[in-house]
């Protein structure tokens, strides 16, 4: 980040609440038709809102990877739909970010945010309002996804779970589980929450049946012949989305490498002490939200500063990172990719 960037993306945060507060005020004296029925609840709302989108402005500034803001943007497009505001409702909201950055900040410490705003309104059209399903069409593993994902949704954790322990009885590899169920299913969930057909509680409620049918699996995650390899896994900070990581963490398993799976929440002390007492060969670090970038690079520095040897490889994922394939480099990692078997693949040729 260079001195010009982090002091434009440092005064948008200084001034973030401000902001907030203009940009709503504007906002409800130019569509008041749309806001106002909302009442004072939806101010505070609108405001928590805007403040949101004023943070991942600043982060898409740290880095200086406007695809940030941008798909979150299309984010917010789509949620906008999802709960019935009108389709002018996100460009006037950009607009008037726009006017009101450039009344109350100087222009020098302004002038990237509003190119980015610029860039998102320009884009916006185009965006489309409904992302696709993300449910797969071939068998043998459509139906599968199918009935597991019924199941889910009708709260049915234990015929979700007679479903898998099933097919693996019956053939079935648990990696392909794992890629070709757990993981569309999941992005479906989210999809479908984003465009508010699910509630958050059925989402968390997915996501923990999930968690609990891996669990159960675990005897033909674990029974993999092992090599020498040693990778540790971990979401930083406060990052609570760790399905991924884990269904990482467990697919480098059954590929033979010793695995030393942190979880989510974990401080940047803690996750470095077990590198190095583990003596693993790869950290593997998962943020699902680019609002945890900067905790990413902070804890690749820190490893750097204790593995003088530069022996640790970091490789890093998530969704900011399937966004900006070059983000990587960014905070300092040693390579990201796109899927958990590329992820391995990786992990494989820089630790050789």
């Amino acid at each position: 980040m260079t001195a010009v960037v982090g002091s434009q993306s440092k005064m948008l945060r200084e001034k973030q609440k401000q902001l907030a507060e203009a940009v709503v005020e504007r906002q409800y004296r130019l569509q008041p038709e749309v806001w106002e029925k909302f009442g004072a609840v939806g101010w505070k709302k609108s405001i928590r809102d805007v403040n949101y989108h004023l943070t991942y402005l600043a982060e898409a500034l740290d880095f200086e990877v406007p695809e940030l803001f941008l798909h979150y943007i299309g984010w917010v497009k789509s949620v906008f739909a999802g709960i019935g505001l009108p389709a002018d409702a996100l460009p006037t909201t950009l607009e008037v970010t726009r006017t009101v950055l450039k009344d109350m900040l100087p222009e020098e410490e302004n002038i990237l945010a509003v190119a980015y705003l610029v860039a998102a309104l320009e884009r916006l059209p185009q965006m489309p309002v409904e992302a696709p399903s993300f449910m797969p069409t071939q068998e043998p593993y459509a139906e599968l996804a199918r009935q597991y994902f019924n199941s889910l949704i009708r709260a049915d954790r234990h015929a979700a779970s007679r479903l898998i322990i099933d097919h693996v009885q019956q053939g079935m590899s648990v990696r392909d589980i794992y890629l070709q169920v757990f993981q569309p299913v999941q992005h479906e969930v989210g999809r479908l929450w984003q465009m508010n057909r699910l509630t958050v509680a059925q989402e968390h409620y997915c996501t923990a049946a999930t968690q609990f049918i891996m669990a159960q699996l675990y005897p033909f995650v674990f029974a993999t012949e092992k090599t020498a390899r040693r990778l540790v896994a971990a979401c930083v900070g406060s990052e609570l989305h760790e399905l991924g990581i884990r269904m990482v963490a467990d697919l480098f398993e059954m590929h033979g490498w010793q695995t030393y799976y942190l979880g989510a929440n974990m401080p940047t002390t803690s996750i470095v002490q077990t590198v190095m007492e583990q003596q693993a060969e790869v950290l593997c670090l998962s943020a699902t939200l680019p609002l945890h970038l900067s905790l990413v690079a902070e804890v690749i520095a820190a490893l750097r500063a204790a593995d003088s040897s530069g022996t640790v490889k970091v490789l890093v994922g998530g969704y900011p990172f399937n966004v900006a394939p070059a983000l990587w480099q960014r905070v300092g990692a040693d390579g990201s990719a796109p899927d958990a078997l590329q992820t391995i693949a990786l992990a494989e040729r820089l630790a050789a």
